[in-house]
This record gives C-alpha cells, sequence and structure tokens, in this order.
C-alpha cells in the first residue's frame, strides 16, 4: 500500500484519539511521508519513537497492535496467559497502558496493571512475584519528550529475547493495524476483574528486596548527612524516598522544580543524567545545602546519575563508569571484610563498559562476563546463573550508561537499587574521612587513569538509517591502521557473533592504550561512538582520547 493511501485510510478510520485526528489535518507531505514511510519497529526492546499520528509514531493504535500481536504470541504459547503492565510520567503513558490492558483483556488474559506510574524495576519485579507470563512498561527511558516507548519483558522478568521478539514482530506483521485488533474497555474490566490492580503488597515486597541489597552487613554508619534527590520529574520520587528513608537517612532534599511528574519536562529537555543540563537544578541544590551526595534518576528510574563534591570544593559528575567502579570496588570490599562473598563470584559488564570494572573483578577474584550493550543481556546471564543453582554467585552487573544492579530481585538496571547503594557507599567513605571523589582517585592510583568519553552522531529518518549502515559498511570494509598516534593492533566485529556471544552491529577498534567502539543506538537514531584510553596520568589518558575522537571525526567527515 502506498504513503499516500496508507495516510487517507488513517484519516477515515484514526478518529479514536482527538489529538491524531487533529494532527492528521495539518500534516505536510514531507511530515507525511515520515510519518507513515515504515511501521514503528518491534525489536527485543519493543517500541520506541515519536508520539504522534502514523503507522511509524508511538500512538493508540501502534500500541494495540504491537499488543494484539503479543497477546497472539502469549495465546500461543501459554495456558493462561497473564501480564503485568506499569507506565511511567511521559506524555500518554497512562493512556497506552489502559490501551494496551484492554486489548489483553478482550484476548483472554489475565491483566495485572500498577494503579500509578511506577519504576522500569517494579514491572520487572512484579512479572517475576506475580508469575506472570510477560511484562510491559511504557516508557521511552531518557529520551525527550516527544518520544514514548513499549517495552516489553518474558516471563522472567528480562527484555524478551531475540527469538521471542521475532515470533511477536511475525505476529504484529500479520495484523491489519484498524480491523484486526480485539478491544475492551478499561474501566469495564477493572469492574469485571479482568484487569486488577497491583496491590500495596507488591510494592512493599520490592521495597524489602532493595533494603535487602544493603552490604553493610550490620556495620554502623553516620546516616545524617544531607541528600539532594531529583527524579526529574519521572516515577523515582516515591520509592526512592521511602527506601532511603526506611533504611535510615532522613536528611533528603529534592529538587522541587523536578519533583512532580511530567511528561514535558519542563527544566530539562533531555531528561538524562548523563546529560549535565539535566542535573544542574541538582547542583544548584546541592550547593545551596552543603550536600554530601547528588542523586538523579531518570524519567522511569532504571538509571541514576550522582555528583560528588571534587578537590576544589566544586560538585562533580561522575560517569557511568566511574560510578559502576566505586559500586563494584565497594560491595566487593563489603562482602571481603564481612565473609559474605558467595562461592564463583561473577561481575557482568558490557563490552562497552570501560575495561577497569575488569581489572577490579580481576583483584577481588570474580570472574567477568562481557555481554553485548542492553541491559538485557546482563539480566538474561543472572537467569543462566539461577538455572544452574547459582544465582547467588551474582554479586553486580552493570553498563557505562548509568545503569547498574547488585542483586537478582529484577533482570534491569534498578536506580532504586543503585540510589540505595550510593548513598549508602557515600556514608560508609565519609566515615572514613573520605569524599566519592577521593575514592574514585584512590582506584585509578591502585589501578591506573582511564578515560571514557562518548560521541553520538544524531542521524534522523530514513536518510539518517542509510547513512550510518554506510558508515560502519566502509570501516568494516578499511578500519583505520592508527588512532590517537598509536597503531591499531586489533579489529573485533561482532557483526556475525563473537566469543560466544550473539550478532551485534558493533566494530571495536584497539590500540595498546585506546579503545574505540561504534555501533548504532537500538533505541535513537543516533551512531554511537565510545572512546576509552588508559595511561599513567588523567591529563595523558584525556590526551589520548581527544586524539582519537579527531581521528574518527575526520574519518567519518564530520
Amino acid at each position: 500500500m502506498s504513503i499516500k493511501k496508507e495516510y487517507e485510510r488513517w484519516l477515515i478510520n484514526a478518529i479514536a484519539d482527538d489529538d491524531i485526528v487533529a494532527e492528521l489535518k495539518t500534516l505536510n507531505d514531507k511530515e507525511i511521508e515520515d510519518a507513515f514511510y515504515q511501521n514503528l519497529s518491534f525489536g527485543t526492546g519493543g517500541l520506541r519513537g515519536v508520539i504522534g499520528a502514523g503507522t511509524n509514531r508511538m500512538n493508540v493504535y501502534t500500541v494495540a497492535k504491537a499488543s494484539q500481536g503479543l497477546a497472539n504470541y502469549l495465546n500461543n504459547n501459554f495456558e493462561k496467559p497473564s501480564i503485568s503492565i506499569g507506565y511511567d510520567s511521559r506524555i500518554k503513558s497512562d493512556v497506552f497502558a489502559k490501551v494496551a490492558a484492554g486489548v489483553f483483556a478482550a484476548n483472554g488474559i489475565d491483566v495485572n496493571i500498577w494503579p500509578v506510574l511506577m519504576p522500569v524495576p517494579t514491572v520487572s519485579f512484579a512479572t517475576r512475584y506475580l508469575h506472570t507470563s510477560a511484562g510491559v512498561m511504557i516508557t521511552a527511558s531518557h529520551n525527550p519528550s516527544k518520544y514514548n516507548g513499549y517495552k516489553v519483558y518474558g516471563a522472567d522478568g528480562c527484555q524478551i529475547t531475540t527469538e521471542a521478539a521475532d515470533l511477536i514482530t511475525n505476529e504484529i506483521e500479520k495484523l491489519d493495524i484498524f480491523t484486526d485488533i480485539k478491544n475492551s474497555d478499561f474501566e469495564i474490566g477493572i469492574t469485571n476483574g479482568s484487569i486488577k490492580y497491583i496491590t500495596d503488597e507488591v510494592y512493599s515486597a520490592y521495597v524489602e528486596e532493595i533494603k535487602n541489597q544493603s552490604v553493610l552487613f550490620g556495620e554502623k554508619v553516620n546516616k545524617d548527612f544531607t541528600i539532594v534527590y531529583s527524579p526529574l520529574n519521572g516515577t523515582g520520587l516515591k520509592p526512592v524516598t521511602r527506601t532511603l528513608k526506611e533504611v535510615g537517612y532522613t536528611n533528603i532534599i529534592v529538587v522541587k522544580e523536578q519533583e512532580q511528574p511530567n511528561g514535558y519536562f519542563p527544566t530539562c529537555p533531555y531528561p538524562n543524567p548523563e546529560i549535565k543540563e539535566a542535573m544542574e537544578f541538582g547542583i544548584e541544590y546541592a550547593k545551596k545545602y552543603n550536600a554530601d551526595i547528588l542523586l538523579a534518576t531518570d524519567p522511569d528510574c532504571d538509571r541514576v546519575g550522582i555528583a560528588v563534591k571534587n578537590k576544589a570544593g566544586e560538585y562533580e559528575l561522575l560517569t557511568g563508569n566511574q560510578t559502576g567502579m566505586l559500586l563494584l570496588d565497594y560491595i566487593c570490599s563489603q562482602r571481603v571484610k564481612h565473609g559474605k562473598m558467595p562461592t564463583d563470584p561473577v561481575m557482568v559488564k558490557t563490552i562497552v563498559t570501560m575495561d577497569l570494572g575488569e581489572q577490579i573483578a580481576s583483584h577481588y577474584d570474580l570472574r567477568t562476563i562481557n555481554v553485548l550493550t542492553g541491559f538485557k543481556f546482563i539480566g538474561e546471564q543472572i537467569g543462566k546463573l539461577e538455572k544452574q543453582g547459582k544465582a547467588d554467585s551474582y554479586v553486580f552487573g552493570f553498563e557505562e550508561s548509568y545503569g547498574y544492579l547488585s542483586g537478582p530481585h529484577v533482570r534491569d538496571k534498578d536506580a532504586v537499587n543503585a540510589a540505595l547503594l550510593c548513598c549508602e557507599m557515600a556514608a560508609w567513605y565519609r566515615a572514613q574521612g573520605m569524599t566519592l571523589a577521593q575514592a574514585m582517585d584512590a582506584l585509578y592510583e591502585k589501578f591506573g587513569y582511564y578515560r571514557n568519553e562518548l560521541k553520538s552522531v544524531v542521524l534522523p529518518g530514513e536518510d539518517g538509517m542509510e547513512r550510518m549502515s554506510a558508515i560502519l559498511t566502509a570501516l568494516r570494509a578499511a578500519p583505520p591502521h592508527t588512532l590517537a598516534g598509536e597503531r591499531v593492533t586489533r579489529v573485533r566485529d561482532y557483526l556475525g557473533g563473537l566469543d560466544g556471544l550473539p550478532a551485534g552491529d558493533v566494530l571495536e577498534l584497539r590500540t595498546a592504550h585506546v579503545k574505540v567502539i561504534v555501533r548504532p543506538s537500538g533505541t535513537e537514531p543516533k551512531l554511537k561512538l565510545y572512546y576509552s584510553a588508559h595511561a599513567r596520568t588523567m591529563a595523558e589518558a584525556a590526551a589520548l582520547c581527544a586524539a582519537a575522537r579527531r581521528d574518527m571525526s575526520a574519518r567519518l567527515g564530520e
């Protein structure tokens, strides 16, 4: 079917949402083409796209179609299927969650839905706790406000496998977006019991599991120190503050401008703790109240960023790698000190995460498992350990993009878990007369100085996808011979699978002191370049990173 005919079909049939009706009437030819040139793709991350009218957009129709495809998959593979649903603070997240619930209920699937917005990890937790066949979270994580998404979990609480995603995609592709979807009314479903609200019992059980992740093991630290916290207008406010208060942290100051859920994110166009601009309000609060630590969680509360005072007394944002290294070292040192290190301990990290993590793990006799980018692969490894009867062997997992998990209670990154451990770690180091910045310096002194940087090249639309593909094809055909003045000694291409890992569109270049990884984002129209360098000093490592970045920019024609 042509783009024009599909657009005209939407003009006639897409009448359930007034916003879509109005938008369809205003689209120009170019906007029509972008909105209808493809169906929003479904993968292991589910759906993610710009909110709006069209087959390439997040709207009640694309959500309903995805839900019908998932419902067909569940009915084909489970005798009495059930599902858990959650949603964040984004525009139309609650609407999309109710639409999905109505579709599942119409297909005979028992629906459990959180009654209020909740973080990502609570859906993974509820899926496992309630033993549902799958889970759905309506979120676009840390993307700008115009985005929303549809994240799917398997019965194990982990994001769906490639095989499951392919089967669900096949079901979705069989469907006509207007004529093949079963729908039912959400409120009627609540009344007749086909849709049930998840109870506070489940929420409380989740909080208790988080509290159990403490590694103080009875060791006393002074918890009367100042925490500034920002939920970035997302879902983190209640679970993060509740958890911290229940374990004894009472001096918590919330950033008022970013306290309440708001999908427009008025103070930070990019509600991502990786981005300095998103943290500016928090830093001002930290200065005002002389905070010991600043925490910020992204809208769906699966990522956390922190800032601490440096030598100059200024608040410094730690990178995801730095926070991960600190947490890994703290958790391991506490477990060793208290005799709580499990047999055959394991740390899991992504291949784009800094190599220093593996050094720290080795120091504490942990086995490192490297996985492809995406926390689902970390969750997958926890599941494998569980099947071997070794779930307790999992000590920590993290990725450079601010995602951390210290226990098997969920199978996705968990910013509530990480927020608690960051505060506990800061309190413990303060008891030793150290800040977290000093603790990071101590790690560098011990293991060498590492510098990591991320460069994202935004390439939107169909043309952008083609350019990304062309760049990676050219790099594979003729990788650079040198980077930062050093000879490239190893080229690793994960396209066909490598080291037992599944196939991934990832290319890795290494010299003696520099690593560069290039890959397309799985959730945004971006080409991502990860730079890492190690040297005798931080200045030398930074210089190597900068030189590698210049070399790659020249190669990409920037």
